[in-house]
Protein backbone atom coordinates (compact mmCIF):
# COMPACT_ATOMS: atom_id res chain seq x y z
CA UNK A 1 0.00 0.00 0.00
CA UNK A 2 1.20 3.07 -0.83
CA UNK A 3 1.95 5.94 1.75
CA UNK A 4 1.08 9.32 2.61
CA UNK A 5 3.51 10.70 0.70
CA UNK A 6 3.09 8.65 -2.12
CA UNK A 7 -0.67 9.17 -1.93
CA UNK A 8 -0.30 12.80 -2.46
CA UNK A 9 2.09 12.42 -5.35
CA UNK A 10 -0.24 10.88 -7.33
CA UNK A 11 -2.67 13.20 -6.81
CA UNK A 12 -0.80 16.21 -7.51
CA UNK A 13 0.41 14.45 -11.02
CA UNK A 14 -3.15 13.19 -11.25
CA UNK A 15 -4.30 17.02 -11.87
CA UNK A 16 -0.85 18.22 -13.27
CA UNK A 17 0.52 15.37 -15.12
CA UNK A 18 -0.31 16.92 -18.78
CA UNK A 19 2.03 19.77 -18.37
CA UNK A 20 4.67 18.02 -15.86
CA UNK A 21 5.15 14.67 -17.51
CA UNK A 22 4.58 13.07 -21.07
CA UNK A 23 0.62 12.65 -21.60
CA UNK A 24 -0.31 14.69 -24.55
CA UNK A 25 1.21 15.04 -27.93
CA UNK A 26 1.00 18.79 -28.08
CA UNK A 27 2.98 19.75 -24.98
CA UNK A 28 5.66 17.22 -25.88
CA UNK A 29 5.97 18.82 -29.08
CA UNK A 30 5.90 22.30 -27.53
CA UNK A 31 9.27 20.44 -24.93
CA UNK A 32 11.11 19.73 -27.88
CA UNK A 33 10.50 23.08 -29.73
CA UNK A 34 11.35 25.08 -26.39
CA UNK A 35 14.37 22.91 -25.75
CA UNK A 36 15.71 23.57 -29.55
CA UNK A 37 15.12 27.31 -29.18
CA UNK A 38 16.51 28.00 -25.60
CA UNK A 39 18.13 25.47 -24.25
CA UNK A 40 17.50 24.19 -20.50
CA UNK A 41 20.37 24.89 -17.96
CA UNK A 42 22.26 21.49 -17.07
CA UNK A 43 24.32 22.98 -14.08
CA UNK A 44 23.79 21.22 -10.83
CA UNK A 45 22.28 23.11 -8.06
CA UNK A 46 24.84 25.13 -6.16
CA UNK A 47 23.78 23.58 -2.62
CA UNK A 48 25.46 20.65 -4.52
CA UNK A 49 29.25 21.92 -4.09
CA UNK A 50 28.75 22.30 -0.24
CA UNK A 51 29.03 18.66 0.18
CA UNK A 52 30.50 17.54 -3.27
CA UNK A 53 33.76 17.84 -5.49
CA UNK A 54 32.53 18.85 -8.70
CA UNK A 55 34.85 19.20 -12.00
CA UNK A 56 33.53 20.02 -15.46
CA UNK A 57 35.35 18.90 -18.64
CA UNK A 58 33.85 18.87 -22.63
CA UNK A 59 34.52 15.18 -23.38
CA UNK A 60 33.65 14.35 -26.72
CA UNK A 61 32.82 17.94 -27.36
CA UNK A 62 29.89 18.46 -25.14
CA UNK A 63 29.82 18.38 -20.74
CA UNK A 64 30.67 15.52 -18.41
CA UNK A 65 30.44 16.19 -15.04
CA UNK A 66 32.44 14.25 -12.26
CA UNK A 67 31.09 14.30 -8.34
CA UNK A 68 32.44 12.97 -5.25
CA UNK A 69 32.39 13.41 -1.98
CA UNK A 70 34.02 16.36 -0.22
CA UNK A 71 35.00 14.19 2.89
CA UNK A 72 38.61 12.27 1.31
CA UNK A 73 38.02 9.70 4.40
CA UNK A 74 35.16 8.69 3.07
CA UNK A 75 36.39 7.97 -0.58
CA UNK A 76 39.67 5.90 0.69
CA UNK A 77 38.45 2.65 1.55
CA UNK A 78 41.13 0.36 0.46
CA UNK A 79 42.43 2.77 -2.09
CA UNK A 80 39.26 2.14 -4.15
CA UNK A 81 36.38 4.26 -5.71
CA UNK A 82 32.80 2.76 -6.45
CA UNK A 83 32.64 4.62 -10.42
CA UNK A 84 28.57 4.85 -11.04
CA UNK A 85 27.87 6.39 -15.00
CA UNK A 86 24.46 8.12 -14.64
CA UNK A 87 22.73 8.89 -17.33
CA UNK A 88 19.33 10.82 -17.03
CA UNK A 89 16.14 10.80 -17.79
CA UNK A 90 13.74 13.24 -20.00
CA UNK A 91 12.62 11.24 -23.00
CA UNK A 92 15.75 11.88 -24.67
CA UNK A 93 14.17 15.59 -25.14
CA UNK A 94 14.64 16.79 -21.58
CA UNK A 95 17.75 18.44 -19.64
CA UNK A 96 18.71 16.48 -16.59
CA UNK A 97 16.86 18.29 -13.62
CA UNK A 98 17.12 18.96 -9.75
CA UNK A 99 15.79 15.40 -8.91
CA UNK A 100 18.64 13.32 -10.94
CA UNK A 101 20.87 15.78 -9.15
CA UNK A 102 19.60 14.55 -5.39
CA UNK A 103 19.97 11.24 -6.49
CA UNK A 104 23.78 11.87 -7.54
CA UNK A 105 24.29 13.56 -4.14
CA UNK A 106 23.31 11.02 -2.44
CA UNK A 107 25.17 8.15 -4.29
CA UNK A 108 28.50 10.28 -4.00
CA UNK A 109 28.35 11.10 -0.13
CA UNK A 110 26.81 8.24 0.74
CA UNK A 111 27.95 4.95 -1.07
CA UNK A 112 30.28 6.52 -1.44
CA UNK A 113 31.13 6.84 -5.30
CA UNK A 114 32.50 9.11 -7.92
CA UNK A 115 29.52 9.53 -10.59
CA UNK A 116 29.92 10.56 -13.65
CA UNK A 117 27.02 12.46 -15.59
CA UNK A 118 27.42 13.17 -19.15
CA UNK A 119 25.13 15.79 -20.68
CA UNK A 120 24.32 14.24 -23.77
CA UNK A 121 23.25 15.75 -26.49
CA UNK A 122 18.76 15.76 -26.41
CA UNK A 123 17.04 14.74 -29.68
CA UNK A 124 16.68 15.84 -32.57
CA UNK A 125 20.09 16.97 -32.04
CA UNK A 126 21.58 13.84 -30.55
CA UNK A 127 20.25 10.24 -31.36
CA UNK A 128 21.07 7.00 -30.86
CA UNK A 129 23.38 6.50 -33.54
CA UNK A 130 25.74 9.12 -32.70
CA UNK A 131 25.21 8.97 -28.93
CA UNK A 132 25.03 5.52 -28.18
CA UNK A 133 28.95 4.78 -29.23
CA UNK A 134 30.21 7.88 -27.86
CA UNK A 135 28.94 7.47 -24.33
CA UNK A 136 29.80 3.21 -24.75
CA UNK A 137 33.33 4.92 -25.09
CA UNK A 138 33.43 7.06 -22.27
CA UNK A 139 31.86 3.46 -20.05
CA UNK A 140 34.76 1.37 -21.10
CA UNK A 141 37.12 4.52 -20.29
CA UNK A 142 35.66 4.30 -16.66
CA UNK A 143 35.49 0.77 -16.34
CA UNK A 144 38.95 0.69 -17.31
CA UNK A 145 40.42 2.98 -15.07
CA UNK A 146 38.04 2.06 -11.77
CA UNK A 147 39.74 0.79 -8.72
CA UNK A 148 36.89 -0.86 -7.62
CA UNK A 149 33.42 -1.46 -8.78
CA UNK A 150 31.39 0.02 -11.69
CA UNK A 151 28.24 0.75 -12.27
CA UNK A 152 26.01 1.88 -14.99
CA UNK A 153 22.72 3.80 -14.19
CA UNK A 154 19.90 5.58 -15.14
CA UNK A 155 16.75 6.46 -15.03
CA UNK A 156 13.47 5.92 -18.02
CA UNK A 157 15.58 6.69 -21.44
CA UNK A 158 18.81 6.87 -19.27
CA UNK A 159 17.59 3.36 -18.07
CA UNK A 160 17.42 2.50 -21.61
CA UNK A 161 20.67 4.14 -22.76
CA UNK A 162 22.39 2.52 -20.28
CA UNK A 163 21.17 -0.86 -21.14
CA UNK A 164 22.10 -0.25 -24.54
CA UNK A 165 25.61 0.79 -23.70
CA UNK A 166 26.19 -2.43 -21.58
CA UNK A 167 25.13 -4.37 -24.56
CA UNK A 168 27.15 -2.53 -27.07
CA UNK A 169 30.35 -2.76 -24.61
CA UNK A 170 30.12 -6.43 -24.03
CA UNK A 171 29.32 -7.29 -28.49
CA UNK A 172 32.80 -5.31 -28.22
CA UNK A 173 34.34 -7.24 -25.78
CA UNK A 174 35.48 -3.99 -23.30
CA UNK A 175 35.72 -3.73 -19.74
CA UNK A 176 32.36 -4.07 -17.80
CA UNK A 177 30.42 -3.13 -15.76
CA UNK A 178 29.98 -4.94 -12.15
CA UNK A 179 26.52 -3.90 -12.36
CA UNK A 180 23.59 -2.04 -13.96
CA UNK A 181 21.34 -0.16 -12.11
CA UNK A 182 17.92 0.58 -14.14
CA UNK A 183 14.92 2.93 -12.87
CA UNK A 184 11.81 2.46 -14.43
CA UNK A 185 13.99 2.14 -17.81
CA UNK A 186 12.24 2.68 -21.50
CA UNK A 187 13.28 0.24 -23.27
CA UNK A 188 11.33 0.04 -26.36
CA UNK A 189 10.69 2.78 -27.75
CA UNK A 190 7.78 1.89 -29.90
CA UNK A 191 5.87 1.18 -26.61
CA UNK A 192 4.02 -1.77 -28.91
CA UNK A 193 3.86 -4.03 -26.10
CA UNK A 194 -0.21 -4.08 -25.84
CA UNK A 195 -0.49 -4.04 -22.15
CA UNK A 196 0.74 -0.30 -22.40
CA UNK A 197 -2.73 0.17 -23.24
CA UNK A 198 -3.94 -1.26 -20.44
CA UNK A 199 -1.61 0.66 -18.01
CA UNK A 200 -1.88 4.33 -19.75
CA UNK A 201 -5.18 5.00 -18.37
CA UNK A 202 -3.47 4.44 -14.50
CA UNK A 203 0.00 6.24 -15.49
CA UNK A 204 -0.48 9.53 -14.58
CA UNK A 205 2.68 10.87 -16.04
CA UNK A 206 3.31 9.25 -19.61
CA UNK A 207 1.46 8.35 -22.69
CA UNK A 208 1.97 5.97 -25.39
CA UNK A 209 1.60 8.44 -28.56
CA UNK A 210 3.71 11.37 -26.89
CA UNK A 211 6.24 9.22 -26.28
CA UNK A 212 6.46 7.69 -30.10
CA UNK A 213 7.03 10.78 -31.16
CA UNK A 214 10.37 11.54 -28.73
CA UNK A 215 11.40 8.14 -29.48
CA UNK A 216 11.29 9.01 -33.19
CA UNK A 217 13.57 11.51 -33.06
CA UNK A 218 16.08 9.44 -30.64
CA UNK A 219 15.75 6.76 -33.46
CA UNK A 220 16.52 9.19 -36.07
CA UNK A 221 17.61 7.27 -39.23
CA UNK A 222 17.90 3.97 -37.13
CA UNK A 223 14.73 1.70 -37.18
CA UNK A 224 12.92 2.01 -33.71
CA UNK A 225 13.32 -1.97 -33.14
CA UNK A 226 17.03 -1.23 -33.48
CA UNK A 227 18.81 -2.53 -30.09
CA UNK A 228 20.86 0.45 -30.43
CA UNK A 229 17.61 2.35 -29.94
CA UNK A 230 15.58 -0.30 -28.27
CA UNK A 231 17.50 -2.26 -26.43
CA UNK A 232 15.11 -4.85 -24.97
CA UNK A 233 15.60 -6.26 -28.48
CA UNK A 234 19.35 -6.91 -28.07
CA UNK A 235 21.29 -10.10 -26.55
CA UNK A 236 20.72 -10.24 -23.12
CA UNK A 237 23.35 -13.21 -22.18
CA UNK A 238 26.44 -11.98 -20.66
CA UNK A 239 25.62 -8.56 -18.91
CA UNK A 240 26.30 -8.09 -15.16
CA UNK A 241 23.80 -8.07 -12.48
CA UNK A 242 21.71 -5.62 -12.79
CA UNK A 243 18.84 -4.37 -10.44
CA UNK A 244 15.44 -2.66 -11.46
CA UNK A 245 13.34 -0.49 -10.28
CA UNK A 246 9.71 -0.07 -11.64
CA UNK A 247 6.06 1.61 -10.42
CA UNK A 248 3.03 -0.19 -11.50
CA UNK A 249 1.58 2.68 -12.52
CA UNK A 250 4.03 3.44 -15.18
CA UNK A 251 3.35 2.18 -18.86
CA UNK A 252 7.17 1.30 -19.23
CA UNK A 253 5.97 -1.89 -17.03
CA UNK A 254 4.97 -4.01 -19.50
CA UNK A 255 8.52 -3.85 -21.25
CA UNK A 256 10.40 -3.97 -17.98
CA UNK A 257 8.68 -7.09 -17.10
CA UNK A 258 10.00 -8.68 -20.64
CA UNK A 259 13.31 -7.29 -20.12
CA UNK A 260 13.84 -9.20 -16.27
CA UNK A 261 12.19 -12.69 -18.10
CA UNK A 262 14.53 -12.59 -21.41
CA UNK A 263 17.29 -11.60 -19.12
CA UNK A 264 16.82 -13.95 -16.30
CA UNK A 265 16.51 -16.99 -18.75
CA UNK A 266 19.50 -15.70 -20.38
CA UNK A 267 21.50 -16.17 -17.04
CA UNK A 268 21.36 -12.48 -16.05
CA UNK A 269 20.76 -12.10 -11.89
CA UNK A 270 18.30 -9.45 -11.91
CA UNK A 271 16.65 -7.93 -8.79
CA UNK A 272 13.59 -6.88 -9.39
CA UNK A 273 11.79 -4.26 -7.37
CA UNK A 274 8.00 -3.34 -8.24
CA UNK A 275 6.26 -1.01 -6.22
CA UNK A 276 2.69 -1.53 -6.14
CA UNK A 277 0.19 1.65 -7.21
CA UNK A 278 3.92 4.00 -7.43
CA UNK A 279 4.22 6.44 -10.48
CA UNK A 280 6.96 6.55 -13.53
CA UNK A 281 10.66 6.93 -12.02
CA UNK A 282 9.33 6.56 -8.29
CA UNK A 283 12.64 6.30 -6.67
CA UNK A 284 13.58 10.05 -8.13
CA UNK A 285 10.13 11.27 -6.14
CA UNK A 286 10.17 13.14 -2.26
CA UNK A 287 8.37 10.25 -0.73
CA UNK A 288 8.86 7.42 1.48
CA UNK A 289 8.95 5.23 -0.68
CA UNK A 290 11.20 6.65 -2.66
CA UNK A 291 13.91 7.43 0.46
CA UNK A 292 13.96 3.32 0.78
CA UNK A 293 14.36 2.78 -3.09
CA UNK A 294 17.21 4.78 -2.68
CA UNK A 295 18.51 3.67 0.12
CA UNK A 296 18.28 -0.56 -1.51
CA UNK A 297 20.60 0.96 -4.40
CA UNK A 298 23.44 2.38 -1.67
CA UNK A 299 23.19 -0.60 -0.12
CA UNK A 300 23.93 -2.53 -3.54
CA UNK A 301 26.20 -0.41 -4.45
CA UNK A 302 28.12 -0.30 -0.77
CA UNK A 303 28.25 -3.72 -0.29
CA UNK A 304 29.46 -4.51 -3.86
CA UNK A 305 32.43 -2.31 -3.05
CA UNK A 306 32.81 -4.21 0.47
CA UNK A 307 33.06 -7.18 -1.34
Amino acid sequence: MLGLSSRALFLTMTAVGKKLGYRDFTEVRRKVEKQYRRPSSFAPPKKLGRFCEISLDFRNGWPCYEVSSRHKSAMSHSDSHTEVLYLHGGAYIEEIGSNHWSLIEQLAREVPARVTVPIYPLAPHGTAARIVPMITTLADTLAERATGPTFFMGDSAGGGLALAIAQRLRDAEGNPPDGLVLIAPWLDITLGNPAVADIEPRDPLLAAEPLRFAGALWAGDLDPADPLVSPVNGEMAGLPPTTVFIGTRDILLAETYRFRDLATAAGVEVDFHEAAGDVHAYPLWPTAEARRARQQIIEALASTRAA
